[in-house]
């Protein structure tokens, strides 16, 4: 059973059993990460507790947890550190195993799951990466997976392959960007925990990632010039 936590594109939570997913949460704000992730979790983990009740089966708990799902991006700095920092927190405080997992791995696995047969043999996963430019990475479907080839990747969006985009990258510049041939707007798809925890648990531990972000490029903010050196 797995807590799953993404801050890189607006911030989702969710809890992952065996069966599927028990319960989630999700706000496309970019600017209340602090507020919102925290009393996201106990939400969910309230609602799994209900949801269980329901069908007369034990409630979910923190000691029933197997492990921490957390999206290291790459996503804006601010961002992407609060929901590290708190994944980071909540795996220590419980003792449990963190996992980390590419963030553009979610809207990839949730097209090949969408898509079936359909999927593209090769395709790209962008998201905004603000500054006029996306986060992107080409992956290669293969037996209900994606498959990362190249990537991830920051750069203006003519300078990505030419290949069909799944991700809100391709709402933003649908002229370098065209999306992939589905019923769903894959041109508004973001990151989500949901889709992140079932990537971790089909990856297996040698297929996760390090818990610790990807930024691909400096902050925003810098040390004012009077300050450096000090």
């Amino acid at each position: 059973m797995l807590l799953s936590i993404d801050s890189s594109a607006g911030a989702s939570v969710a809890l992952l059993g065996p069966e599927g997913v028990i319960a989630s949460r999700r706000t496309s704000a970019t600017n209340t990460h602090a507020e919102w992730l925290a009393p996201a979790v106990q939400e969910v983990l309230s609602q799994a507790v209900l949801s269980q009740a329901d069908l007369n089966q034990a409630g979910v708990t923190v000691k029933e947890l197997t492990g921490v799902v957390v999206g290291v991006g790459p996503g804006p700095f601010t961002g992407l550190r609060v929901g590290l920092a708190l994944a980071h927190s909540l795996a220590e405080a419980w003792g449990l195993p963190l996992h980390g997992v590419c963030s553009l791995d979610a809207p990839a696995y949730r097209l090949v799951r969408t898509a079936g047969d359909d999927t593209p043999k090769e395709f790209l996963v962008a998201t905004d990466a603000r500054r006029h430019e996306i986060y992107w990475a080409r992956y290669r479907s293969a037996q209900e997976a994606a498959v990362m080839l190249d990537g991830p990747h920051v750069s203006a969006a003519d300078q990505a392959p030419a290949l069909p985009v799944v991700g809100a990258g391709a709402g933003l510049y649908p002229e370098q960007l065209h999306p992939v041939a589905l019923d769903a707007d894959v041109a508004t798809w973001l990151p989500d925990a949901a889709d992140l925890a079932m990537v971790a648990a089909a990856a297996g531990e040698g297929a996760l990632r390090d818990p610790y972000p990807l930024y691909l490029r400096e902050s925003d903010a810098q040390v004012p010039q009077q300050m450096r050196g000090r």
